[in-house]
């Protein structure tokens, strides 16, 4: 098991489900499934009853670690409490094991009745084949109560595809004592303010930034931030519907992070170290080694279980702003996990979704299974302080962008990791990186 996976099963169920998404998906030629895997999920428009005439939703998740994977068949029971005519039938795969069955059962055409996305660009290849139900105006009633930006990775053409069940952003998680003992009064707000950051942390004998250079992602998070600060969301966009990321935007994102690792502000080693590890990313933030990194809502957990963690020395602030830049100070990178649901599927499947994303049972989720809220009314059962932040970032957000490896399809989502390490460890130039992320665009 790679050493993210092993993180994802340690920690707690938080980590569960924010951290799993971070793998790339599998391609569907690299899975092979038996016909036993495929025979557990219906054909479209089918209905499946048990032997009490109550009516089967199927529902498959990927909550395998504690405390979520004792909530999620709670609040199946709830439900079952609640309309006696119908059985919910939770299926829970690991999340590699997850995305290779629903690889197969994609390419087969028969989808579980309600089934993890992470959304984007996988989501879009099932919606293309016809596969999902579209969502629009079964939530419509209750739409507003859920918080916005946790509906957008669902969004495709105006349509509504899932329903989000959590939604955290990616942000510099920093250790105050580290900062404070550098001379460094504040958190920085713009670009320059953060290489000066990096500046007084070196002059102190402090490593400014711990980064897991040998699984990539965490380096992709540099370039997409810097890439939505200067070309802005809408800029993404674009960018993303013309397959071309050659723009003097894309470019400029790739030489400002070219001139961050100009001045060697990672740990020792970065380029070999992985993300959760004893000698990982998050273990250098959690023993206190370095003053900053930039990752999603789950790091504090991640941290301790890596590390020891820094208590109440942890602060989080949001992705400084560029200079001339179109992007927001308020507009974030993110993401979290939803739920879709087979094309003709029955009722109950939407009437059960409707109930797990109440203000009472997303409260439930979030005091019993440490999941951030979707549900704008269940905000309030949050009482970490920096999860408080996060969620204060996603409720004011003023645009999203879904992570660049989930956005896009696969193979583009896995050059763009592999370009950005390239440009880290100086193999590759910022005018390269915006090619050859291009190139694969252009390809699928």
């Amino acid at each position: 098991m790679p050493a993210f996976d092993r993180a994802v099963a340690s920690a707690s169920g938080a980590v569960s489900s924010a951290l799993s998404r971070r793998r790339l998906l599998a391609t569907a030629s690299a899975v092979g499934l038996g016909a036993a895997g495929l025979s557990a999920c219906s054909d479209s428009g089918s209905t499946t009853t048990d032997s009490q005439g109550r009516t089967v939703v199927e529902w498959w998740h990927i909550q395998t670690t504690e405390p979520s994977q004792s909530v999620w068949p709670e609040r199946a029971k709830a439900f079952e409490a609640e309309h006696p005519d119908v059985r919910i039938k939770l299926v829970s795969l690991e999340n590699d094991a997850y995305k290779s069955k629903m690889t197969a059962l994609t390419s087969s055409g028969k989808l579980p009745d309600i089934y993890h996305t992470w959304g984007g660009g996988v989501l879009e290849q099932q919606i293309d084949a016809g596969l999902v139900e579209d969502l629009t105006p079964s939530m419509q009633p209750w739409a507003d109560t859920l918080m916005p930006a946790s509906l957008k990775p669902y969004q495709i053409d105006g349509k509504t595809y899932a329903v989000p069940f959590e939604i955290g952003a990616v942000g510099f998680w920093y250790n105050k004592a580290l900062f404070a003992k550098a001379g460094v009064k504040a958190p920085p707000a713009t670009w320059a303010d953060y290489l000066d950051t990096v500046k007084k942390l070196k002059s102190a004998g402090i490593t400014p930034i711990a980064l897991a250079g040998k699984e990539k992602w965490p380096g992709m998070y540099y370039w997409a931030y810097l890439s939505m600060r200067i070309a802005g969301v809408d800029g993404m966009r674009k960018a993303a519907d013309a397959k071309d990321f050659t723009g003097d935007d894309f470019v400029k994102a790739g030489e400002h992070l070219k001139e961050l690792v100009s001045l060697r502000p990672f740990q020792k080693g970065h380029l070999g170290a992985a993300y959760s590890t004893p000698t990982g990313e998050a273990a250098a933030m959690g023993n206190g080694k370095a003053a900053m990194e930039l990752m999603g809502q789950w790091a504090p957990v991640v941290q301790a279980d890596a590390g020891k963690g820094i208590g109440k020395d942890l602060g989080f602030f949001a992705f400084p702003a560029v200079a001339g830049g179109k992007g927001a100070l308020t507009d974030i990178f993110g993401g979290g996990g939803g739920y879709a649901v087979r094309k003709g599927a029955p009722k109950a499947a939407v009437d059960f979704l409707k109930f797990f994303m109440t203000a009472e049972s997303d409260r439930i989720l979030v005091t019993k299974a440490s999941i951030m809220p979707v549900v704008k009314d269940a905000r309030s059962a949050l009482t970490d302080r920096n999860l408080k932040l996060v969620s204060d970032a996603v409720d004011e957000a003023t645009g999203f962008q879904l992570y660049l490896d989930q956005a896009y399809p696969p193979a583009v989502g896995q050059e763009i990791n592999d370009s950005v390490a390239a440009l880290i460890a100086g193999s590759k130039s910022p005018e390269q990186v915006s090619r050859s992320v291009t190139q694969v665009a252009k390809s699928q």
